[in-house]
């Protein structure tokens, strides 16, 4: 017997074999990418300045918090002041944004001045343009044992606007005589 070889197969080439893409079709999807990508930049960076004026407003908010009830508890005289060096207060200052300090302000003045005056928290300065400044010129607001903000006659509101204010980028934080604090919106023209 003998063996015959047998020939490849061949077969022929198909019409829908790979052809890679057109330039007239990658333009059509770097098209629509930009006009996705333009829709969503917006939304993002709303989103980033909202949570970036949240956070910042709540960083206040906790520190007068914390020292509101370190005076409770401690039945002692605690004291939160614009500071931009961390150590002491800057007197007159009412930038919120450059820091703060929260202290032990044995003798109530408002201002790191005594040696038993121990600074307890430190918030350095915001890195961004965001303005952080109290409306009647509270550089200090102090706790006494019972609570309550001594030297707030008709409380503060201390508000905080984005470099480019707008309703949606501005929050105040209002602090009342007898301590309370909340975080109010802003609807344009006053916060509510």
């Amino acid at each position: 017997m003998t063996e015959f070889a047998r020939a490849p197969t061949i077969y022929p080439a198909s019409s829908s074999a790979c052809r890679g893409i057109t330039l007239f079709e990658m333009v059509i999807v770097i098209g629509i990418g930009a006009i996705l990508t333009a829709l969503a930049v917006p939304s993002f960076l709303y989103v980033d300045n909202a949570n970036r004026i949240a956070a910042e407003s709540n960083g206040l908010l906790g520190d007068l918090q914390f020292a509101r009830s370190e005076a409770i508890r401690e039945g002692r005289t605690i004291s939160v002041c614009v500071s931009q060096s961390g150590t002491g207060c800057s007197a007159g200052n009412t930038a919120w944004n450059q820091g703060w300090i929260v202290f032990i302000d044995v003798n109530g003045t408002g201002n790191v001045d005594n040696t038993a005056d121990t600074v307890l928290r430190i918030q350095g300065p915001f890195s961004g343009t965001d303005t952080f400044t109290a409306n009647n010129a509270t550089s200090f607001i102090t706790f006494n044992r019972d609570g309550f903000a001594t030297g707030l006659a008709n409380g503060t509101l201390i508000t905080l606007h984005a470099a480019t204010p707008t309703s949606a980028s501005t929050r105040c934080l209002a602090v009342t005589m007898i301590g309370l604090m909340q975080i109010e919106s802003y609807d344009g023209a006053v916060c509510t």
